[in-house]
């Protein structure tokens, strides 16, 4: 967004402003986009500014150690969460546990108040010798919910949620279970909700778990997004391999039982339940072709373990949820169904038979992509919606590629292209490019402010690009036989530093910083987090991911202007703006710097209002310079999400630094919702 020349208020008449108001609240009718930049306050965690001792990388956890360690957190999160300062009403809830070889303890939590659920409440807790390092939140707003009491009822929230389900093409839906009461945290102030889950099929027979999110004292819809996470792969044939199985009596069954019993079932054409576990007298299954049933689900359960083990030897992780527990696969769901899914809700994943049923979607890099999905939800919890979704999708074929090349199959080869060999173009061309997403004709290459309002599949473009870029470094090269050629935005290259530890840097920073809300600048902050703990802030690899984040267009290159580290400092008050009254300020205090602000200085700006037009806005330095961020004038939409860049290199860099907002126009109304200094 650019600021707009100022004019007079009286050239629009009544008539045309709210038609242009409403025409505005159509084009912003997906909330994603509000949800994915306002609500990023784990990007106030900064990266550590010295190097630290060798032994941060996590360890592998076994069961019961993984086990000793959650009920030491549920013994004390009485006490974290009063030395976090929750108020008396809410309460912690244990999710996820990591601990590193120093001895450093990651823990995940979800929130409760006055026993309900608080979405967007979740916060990774990390401690050394029981002392509190750090916390990364999903939100900093305090959760004080004016009421628990609703004013409209579960019923009508069903009926509101099953309507949306059916706008978006649902085939028979209906609400899985009765609404609960929530707290609805993932922007702006907190308050209650219910939570509806519609079950049935959506358009294009994948089965639906939309969960639809309502005020509780208006009825308006306040989110909704998708449980079920979609990834399409190539149907590739890996030769002859050694899979995990079961003997009982004279038969063999597809159980994997040094894989925390993974099994893998046949729906034989059908939509729901486990199906049928494959069974058979010798051991063989499958004869490599798609008219053998057997040969979907030898695929389906090689992938399978190839990803327990990549995310066991490599990240150290024993199993999607780390406790040794394997989750189950179901080949042949519907009939010429295009597509694989993971679902939450059966803890498993499921593929179809491709068009005509002649490409089962069971490939290595679908079956990590899918069980990626399964880990995710099990850690960070990235909403799928948004650049939250985005990043969800993107750390699927993040891991997707990093799993087939660590494969080593020579059927199989490792590489960067998403679905090269399912052919759904009709051309031979892949899916999705990890080195240039947007020549799938629909990916993004570099993130901009809007690309929360597209596909998740799309919006992973930027994460998938960074992913590459870190990897392999910018412009042209051959890998296992296939020619990439990466561009960066500021045309300025980039040195990979290997793909190994580039997946380290993302899987770290999945797991210890990023929260349900982490958007694409949240994800630089964390990854930089998560390279500083690993190999150093002062190493060549927190550099490299620094430039490859520059070269999506997200932050500054390391040296631009100088004084920058990727630190950020946030306010999360609500700061009502009165209708064309006086200004109004929200405070940040900058400490701990060195010298003055750099010349590239960031202000992200995050602005509930139903006209954005009317606002003036000002970044107020500790001198009382102010600094023009948005004049008012025409400007026919609502809401401000948006990051300036400012040259405040003659500013002390310490200090209080104000937003200063004022509204300059009659009728409409709004608050600032959250803002932030980034020092790049």
């Amino acid at each position: 967004m650019s600021s707009s020349t100022p004019h007079r208020r009286t050239s629009h008449t009544p008539s045309r402003r709210t038609t242009q108001r409403r025409a505005a609240a159509v084009a912003l009718a997906g909330v994603a986009a509000l949800i994915a930049t306002a609500v990023q306050s784990g990007a106030a965690t900064a990266a550590p500014r010295q190097a630290p001792a060798p032994g941060a990388e996590s360890v592998t956890l076994t069961p019961a150690q993984r086990a000793e360690l959650i009920a030491d957190a549920n013994a004390t999160k009485a006490k974290t969460a009063d030395e976090l300062g929750l108020g008396a009403k809410e309460k912690l809830v244990v999710r996820d546990v990591l601990k590193d070889r120093d001895g450093t303890v990651h823990t995940r939590y979800e929130r409760t108040y006055d026993g309900l659920p608080v979405l967007g409440g979740d916060l990774v807790v990390t401690t050394d010798a029981g002392k509190t390092e750090r916390v990364v939140k999903a939100t900093q707003k305090a959760i004080k919910p004016a009421t628990v009491t609703p004013k409209i009822s579960a019923a009508k929230a069903e009926t509101q949620a099953v309507a949306a389900a059916k706008a978006a093409g649902a085939k028979a839906p209906d609400a899985d279970r009765a609404p609960r009461k929530v707290i609805w945290a993932a922007n702006g102030t907190p308050v209650l909700a219910y939570e509806t889950v519609v079950g049935g099929l959506q358009e294009d027979g994948t089965p639906n778990e939309l969960h639809v999110v309502t005020d509780a004292a208006t009825g308006a819809k306040l989110f909704e997004y998708q449980a079920i996470h979609n990834g399409t792969g190539n149907t590739m044939y890996s030769g002859t391999v050694t899979l995990g199985t079961a003997q009982s009596g004279s038969s063999y069954t597809l159980t994997d039982t040094t894989r925390g019993n993974h099994k893998t079932y046949n729906l034989n054409r059908g939509t729901s339940g486990t199906g049928t576990l494959f069974t058979g007298p010798d051991d063989v299954w499958g004869n490599g072709a798609a008219s053998n049933a057997e040969t979907a689900a030898a695929d389906a359960h090689y992938g399978a373990a190839l990803t327990w083990d990549y995310y066991k030897n490599v990240q150290g992780r024993s199993g999607i949820r780390g406790d040794g527990v394997g989750a189950y696969s179901r080949v042949h769901y519907g009939n010429n169904y295009v597509n694989a899914f993971w679902s939450d809700s059966c803890f498993c994943m499921t593929y179809g038979d491709g068009s005509g049923n002649a490409n089962p979607l069971t490939s290595i890099d679908v079956a990590a992509h899918e069980m990626t999905h399964g880990v995710t939800s099990h850690t960070a919890g990235l909403v799928y919606s948004g650049e939250s979704g985005g990043l969800n999708e993107a750390t699927s074929d993040i891991f997707g590629a990093a799993v087939e090349f660590y494969a080593n199959n020579s059927e199989d080869v490792g590489d960067y292209l998403i679905g090269e060999e399912i052919d759904i173009n009709g051309d031979g061309t892949p899916l999705r490019y990890m080195d240039k997403p947007s020549k799938d004709g629909a990916s993004k290459d570099s993130w901009y402010s809007g690309i929360g309002n597209i596909d998740v599949h799309y919006s992973s473009g930027p994460a998938n690009h960074f992913f590459y870029l870190l990897s392999e470094g910018s412009g042209t090269k051959t890998i296992n036989g296939v020619t990439y050629d990466s561009p960066t935005s500021d045309g300025l290259p980039v040195t990979g530093i290997g793909r190994e530890k580039a997946a380290k840097i993302w899987f770290r920073a999945l797991t210890t910083k990023f929260t349900s809300t982490t958007n694409y600048a949240g994800a630089r902050t964390g990854t930089l987090a998560a390279a500083g703990e690993l190999y150093g802030t002062d190493s060549a690899e927190y550099t490299a991911v620094q430039h490859a984040w520059a070269g999506i267009n997200v932050g500054s290159r390391p040296g631009d202007g100088g004084g920058g580290d990727g630190t950020t400092f946030e306010s999360g008050t609500n700061v009502t703006i009165p209708d064309y009254g006086s200004a109004v300020t929200s405070s940040v205090t900058v400490s701990g710097r060195t010298g003055n602000a750099p010349s590239n200085l960031k202000v992200g700006v995050d602005i509930v209002h139903t006209w954005r037009g009317d606002l003036r806005i000002d970044l107020i330095a500790p001198d009382g310079t102010a600094y023009l961020l948005k004049s008012s004038g025409y400007d026919p939409a609502a809401d401000v999400h948006e990051t300036y860049t400012v040259n405040a290199s003659s500013e002390s860099a310490n200090g209080t630094w104000k937003l200063r907002v004022q509204d300059q126009g009659r009728q409409d109304t709004g608050y600032i919702d959250a803002w932030r200094l980034t020092f790049p």
